[in-house]
């Protein structure tokens, strides 16, 4: 399959609804062993990814949810909650193996929390362009009770919630008109 610019950004939407299609396991390692190529500073990978997907699971993670979301999770084949380690750092020696770049983060608690934040986020969108180009439709949102999310997910790790994702078969009857963009004037500067 070609990816396209098109399937990437042009003609991809945020979806809010999704057909009752199953997202295989081997999609979602597929998906992952994507996604990790993309740089993050010092190579530092913080993101962590929980693919909810059993009943169960997205009951709890429903429940953490603002009510215009719920159904969103109920209905998408895999929610994937893009979480960040907050310990990431202790993985620098054999991501970032050259340096001893563990030492830049040990007792820096702002530091630690801006970096993990950054890079996790940058690995969500990583997430998403890799979803599109397995053909998969993506919902990414960010109403939700983090701190429950992560209790219910997380509890007893240094792993905290960025933001959810929800993957799947998009229903294209359930979208709205696509919503409007800033032109390059509007959002970019030359200098």
């Amino acid at each position: 399959m070609q990816t396209t610019t098109e399937q990437l950004f042009t003609e991809a939407r945020t979806q809010t609804g999704y057909l009752d299609r199953p997202v295989s396991d081997a999609t979602l390692r597929q998906l992952y062993d994507l996604l990790k190529w993309g740089p993050t500073s010092a190579n530092s990978s913080p993101a962590r990814f929980a693919f909810v997907r059993s009943a169960e699971a997205k009951q709890r993670l429903m429940a953490c949810m603002d009510a215009g979301n719920v159904e969103k999770v109920h209905q998408a084949p895999v929610t994937v909650i893009i979480g960040m380690d907050m310990a990431f750092y202790e993985q620098l020696p054999l991501l970032f193996p050259h340096t001893n770049a563990r030492v830049w983060f040990e007792g820096k608690a702002q530091k630690i929390a801006d970096t993990a934040f950054r890079n996790s986020t940058l690995q969500g969108g990583y997430l998403i362009l890799a979803a599109r180009a397995l053909g998969l439709d993506c919902g990414p949102m960010s109403g939700f009770d983090n701190a429950r999310v992560d209790a219910e997910f997380f509890a007893g790790t240094p792993v905290r919630s960025n933001f959810v994702c929800c993957l799947g078969q998009g229903d294209v009857t359930k979208l709205h008109p696509r919503n409007p963009r800033l032109s390059f004037e509007q959002a970019c500067t030359l200098l």
